[in-house]
């Protein structure tokens, strides 16, 4: 299929995008790599009265430290983060969860912030944003304000962007010391999206305690799940093997609502929830524990 007929701009400006938006309003889509945007047009699950295209606008690819944060462009391209040392020192759990996002060619084109703002609930992206506690700026002619994560996601394919607003950064805060990070998912085959998947944080004390733990799915409900119940299990807890397994089962069993599809049923979701889950505590587990180390 073709998409229906729409105007195309193509401003050279941050201002001037934001003016088109303003005056258009729903009826106007921001285009930034096009990955999820296009083939919903094409279907026409998706009209646009017109298209703000993104990609001459100057300096919304910007990857930087600030303050000990790592900002990143809402424009900056998933492969170009994929491959950026900056990424992998500041947010290895961003770093390791890029390579599952699609195919290389899709990553080529697909950002960062297309992909938050879409808001798919078997996105990877997302699920990172909400583990890292990440702060999402958004912009208008009117200003500007700072979004958590956790309050972003508004369910299917929703956020908290108003009409007349674009995503333009993300914010990474500084991971704690002694903290470690890991993403699993399982998916039919490389590039498909994933039957289900998780991103676990976990920080731990000087005698191994864990201090702090966070568990965040996708394909888990209709946007990122975050386990809090079950990330509260392991506070205060050594972290066994026993321990890990209770907070998966918790997390599989009274925290997720899966709504099963073609290839998976919910049974078999929460299954993976289990497993998965399981394994990646332990490896951010581990990694917490050589992080300590390392600081010694």
């Amino acid at each position: 299929m073709k998409p229906a007929p729409f105007e195309y701009a193509a401003p050279a400006s941050l201002d001037a995008a934001l003016a088109l938006k303003a005056e258009h309003g729903d009826e106007a889509k921001f285009l930034a790599g096009g990955q999820s945007l296009i083939p919903a047009m094409n279907f026409r699950l998706v009209q646009a009265g017109l298209l703000v295209d993104l990609n001459r606008v100057p300096g919304l690819a910007a990857r930087a430290v600030v303050d000990g944060e790592l900002r990143l462009g809402a424009m900056a391209r998933q492969r170009a983060l994929e491959r950026d040392p900056l990424v992998a020192r500041h947010a290895p759990l961003l770093a390791e969860a890029l390579p599952h996002v699609a195919h290389p060619q899709i990553r080529n084109r697909g950002t960062l912030g297309g992909s938050l703002a879409h808001a798919d609930p078997a996105a990877e992206l997302p699920v990172i944003a909400v583990a890292l506690d990440a702060r999402l700026r958004a912009r208008s002619l009117s200003g500007e304000r700072w979004i958590p994560a956790s309050e972003f996601f508004l369910g299917l394919l929703t956020t908290a962007l108003t009409p007349d607003e674009l995503l333009v950064e993300v914010a990474l805060p500084p991971l704690p010391p002694r903290t470690g990070t890991s993403f699993h998912e399982f998916a039919r085959r490389s590039g498909d999206y994933a039957l289900l998947g998780v991103a676990a944080v976990v920080t731990l004390d000087p005698a191994e305690v864990c201090t702090a733990a966070r568990l965040v799915y996708l394909n888990a409900g209709d946007g990122p799940l975050s386990a809090t119940a079950a990330a509260g299990l392991l506070v205060g807890q050594t972290l066994t093997a026993e321990a890990l397994t209770a907070a998966a089962d918790h997390a599989a069993t009274r925290e997720m609502e899966p709504l099963g599809n073609v290839h998976a049923t919910p049974e078999y979701q929460r299954h993976l929830a289990r497993v998965l889950s399981r394994r990646a505590l332990a490896a951010a587990r581990d990694r917490a524990r050589a992080r300590q180390e390392s600081a010694v």
